[in-house]
């Protein structure tokens, strides 16, 4: 299941790249990659949610950080739908990515360098 994750993450970071780009375009397949995107919110939702129930189940000691990856991780998905879209409305989307790179770079961290699995 971890690699499921990785792999929708990566996924929804790309889609979360090339829409911003079309929307910036003016394109109109941004908006349907963004309902892509959307989609795979749901396969990282559940993904993380079982990696978390597996890690709950084996009683792990570092219940703290995993809540704390599991918010980071949902504040990255609200900061990536909330970049595309101020983006579609043409509206300055600056600190949803800054919000964006925070919560990511805690994720990354917590779940390669912290969290064993």
């Amino acid at each position: 299941m971890t690699h499921l994750h990785v792999t929708a993450w990566v996924l929804g970071v790309i889609l979360l790249i090339v829409s911003y780009v079309m929307y910036k375009k003016g394109n109109k397949a941004g908006k349907i990659l963004h309902m892509v995107l959307r989609l795979d919110y749901l396969l990282i939702l559940y993904t993380g949610g079982d990696l978390f129930a597996e890690y709950a189940r084996e009683g792990f000691p570092f219940l703290g950080e995993l809540i704390v990856k599991g918010i980071a991780g949902l504040w990255v998905i609200a900061a990536m739908e909330m970049i595309l879209v101020k983006t579609s409305k043409s509206k300055p989307a600056k600190s949803f990515w800054i919000q964006f790179v925070i919560a990511f770079l805690i994720a990354v961290i917590l779940g390669f360098f912290r969290l064993p699995m």
